[in-house]
């Protein structure tokens, strides 16, 4: 950060980022005026002064982060990426809000340069950001030797009431406070207004003491529009000895500019956009729209000229360090590598065949060699290791003494850990993957459809899968679950039947790139179905999504479709029901839908419309594959408490159920 403050310089391109803020929102007929007019001075002081970035390489390494949690204010960033210099023209910030535009009405990741993650939904962003914070802590360890320090940034997240209300902003800034990530700066845009009412109709406490006794530093800016106080507030974040998070709370003034809605509940929308004509001129700024000065312009040529010196430094230092630390080199470009499925199948023992063992103890078993042969994979859990077996068994714990550690303890915070696995990924280094109860996925799924949205490689291990959980009762048991998380586009939900396809579940999560993939794993024991087909054929049959594990030994009749712990039922049933059934185990429909349609005609032939699918959940979701001709074995009402055995055969998930289907048919 410079030392010396064009003070002139930063007010001029503060008033005309409010005029395209206006000037955007007004020619969209829609979009949030409260943010990017009350927090402008904050992005003045970060993209003017204090942050480290280059325009020319947004995915620069060792930058700074910036995350916008208030996502509806996105005009605020857009607009300072556009004058920083970012691949973002004036034409985009005309083309604000319009269908293919870089300027969506929320940030999107991907779709905008210098845009660090997906927000919109209040404080998920303070998630993502925590989950940044974490990883850029990690990579310091991992990465930075005494002779080079390669990795030093902050991450810098904007937020308002509305992200703080929400209980997932509690649960992330928790972790923060504890595990003391002093490279996390939170500015809190304190404008005493949410959109239906000011404020304190909805909150009353200390926010100063609610930082504080989270663990953070508290800098109460009174003056939160002044350039001034808020570069003073973050260069005394950035050299606090305190080992503490960092929290700017500035009292700032929503919609600045337009009088007539400011510091009000109206000034948070657009409601104040028939008031921007004397607005622009009480801002100085002239009848063109969409008015970026010279004057604004040269300084931000000076500025981005000045990060990128900076940029270059950066890159003599980084091209040393490859040559001292080659492996060190090679590991972190191995981050970016597409890896495998054989190679990462081939480092999976196979099985006894005699085991009868959990898909989550499996899931240990095989998470170990993919840890070795991937280290950069990390493992946590919401305060269930013990139960959800996903622990790494040689990585230590990530703590503010162990840096470096491969497993997160990240508390009963199930949405926090959801965010912070996002923002593992937005960070890219690390292969992020968190683990909890299925039934329990309710408490993230907001994360889960964003990573699926934003393309995130994380993976979800969630145990305890169905009604076989048993005494723990309805409460517990997933029944509508895992049929609920298929309808999210763009996650692969893969229910392993056995050990060796829970072998090919974990490699098909931690070797996809495009987008999120969640483990349905069971708490009961299952058994090893070497007698329907040999390993490699499951594994393969898994990364197919589905596949033909017993096949017909006469003319093909009926078709039986199960997944995860009900494909054992299956398989006794066709023993009974003759040589024309076959059984298809189908471990993840999204996988086995991308497949080509002669695949899946050799899986599920059309001819045979004699089918019948079983599975623990509810029943709707499996006329997809079994037509109207079919039948489908579910579970249509919730569980109830009883040995897992008890519950399943009175829930009807047994052989007998499927024989008596397989006669009325």
């Amino acid at each position: 950060m410079s030392s010396s403050i064009n003070l002139p310089a930063l007010e001029r391109a503060c008033a005309e980022s409010r005029g395209l803020s206006m000037d955007a929102v007004a020619k969209a007929a829609s979009g949030h005026l409260g943010l990017p007019l009350g927090s402008t001075e904050i992005g003045g002081a970060l993209f003017g002064h204090c942050l480290n970035y280059n325009p020319e390489n947004p995915h620069w390494l060792n930058r700074d982060y910036f995350i916008l949690s208030a996502g509806h204010g996105s005009m605020f960033l857009y607009s300072w990426l556009h004058l920083a210099g970012y691949d973002l023209s004036l034409e985009d910030i005309k083309n604000f809000r319009q269908h293919k535009s870089k300027t969506p009405g929320h940030p999107e990741f991907h779709d905008t340069p210098g845009v660090e993650s997906t927000t919109g939904p209040l404080g998920q962003g303070i998630g993502n950001a925590v989950g940044i914070a974490s990883a850029c802590k990690m990579a310091a360890a991992k990465f930075n030797t005494q002779q080079q320090v390669i990795f030093n940034q902050k991450v810098v997240v904007l937020c308002g009431d509305g992200c703080l209300q929400e209980g997932i902003s509690q649960e992330a800034l928790s972790f923060a406070g504890h595990h003391r990530l002093d490279n996390l700066v939170l500015f809190y845009d304190s404008n005493d207004v949410t959109l239906d009412a000011m404020a304190d109709e909805t909150q009353s406490e200390d926010a100063v003491k609610r930082f504080e006794a989270l663990g953070f530093e508290v800098q109460l800016v009174t003056e939160g529009n002044s350039i001034n106080h808020l570069i003073g507030a973050y260069q005394h974040a950035i050299t606090s000895t305190s080992g503490k998070p960092h929290a700017i709370i500035c009292k700032t003034i929503i919609a600045k500019g337009i009088p007539e809605v400011a510091g009000t509940n109206k000034g948070h929308g657009e409601a104040g956009v028939k008031f921007i004509e004397n607005a622009r001129k009480n801002l100085g700024l002239p009848e063109e729209r969409f008015f970026v000065s010279q004057e604004t312009r040269q300084f931000f040529t000076a500025h981005k000229a000045a990060q990128i010196a900076k940029y270059t430094q950066w890159e003599a230092l980084f091209a040393a360090w490859k040559v001292a630390n080659p492996e060190l080199a090679a590991l972190l470009a191995s981050a970016t590598v597409e890896h495998s499925t054989a190679v990462l199948l081939a480092a999976i023992p196979e099985f006894n065949p005699k085991d009868t063992i959990a898909t989550r103890k499996a899931g240990s078993d095989v998470l170990q060699p993919i840890a070795k042969h991937l280290p950069l994979v990390i493992s946590g859990s919401a305060d269930l290791h013990g139960s959800t077996l996903n622990y790494i068994k040689d990585g230590k714990d990530f703590t503010p003494k162990c840096l470096d550690g491969r497993n997160i303890k990240f508390g009963i915070r199930e949405h926090a850990m959801g965010a912070m696995m996002n923002g593992f990924a937005y960070h890219g280094i690390f292969r992020a993957s968190g683990a909890t109860f299925l039934v329990f996925s309710d408490y993230l799924r907001p994360s889960i459809r964003l990573a699926a949205l934003s393309h995130l490689p994380v993976t979800y291990i969630f145990t305890h899968d169905s009604i076989g959980v048993g005494e723990d009762g309805p409460t517990h048991q997933p029944v509508e679950t895992v049929s609920g998380l298929r309808m999210i586009p763009n996650l692969d939900v893969i229910r392993p039947a056995d050990p060796e396809e829970t072998a090919a579940a974990f490699a098909s999560a931690f070797t996809r790139m495009c987008g999120p993939t969640l483990l349905a794993l069971t708490r009961q024991n299952l058994p090893n179905l070497i007698g329907c087909a040999d390993a490699q054929t499951r594994r393969q049959g898994v990364l197919h999504g589905g596949y033909v594990l017993v096949k017909e030994t006469g003319a093909l009749k009926q078709i039986l479709i199960a997944t995860g712990s009900e494909v054992q039922h299956a398989v006794e049933a066709a023993k009974k029901l003759g040589e024309g059934v076959r059984v298809v185990s189908m471990p993840c429909t999204e996988i086995f839908d991308r497949q080509s349609a002669e695949y899946k005609e050799s899986v599920l032939p059309i001819a045979c419309r004699n089918r019948i699918a079983i599975e623990a959940g509810v029943t709707s979701f499996w006329y997809k594959y079994v037509g109207l001709d079919g039948k489908v074995i579910g579970i249509d009402r919730f569980g109830m408490s009883a040995p897992g055995n008890t519950v399943m055969k009175e829930l009807g998930m047994c052989p007998e159920s499927i024989l008596k289907a397989a006669a009325s048919q």
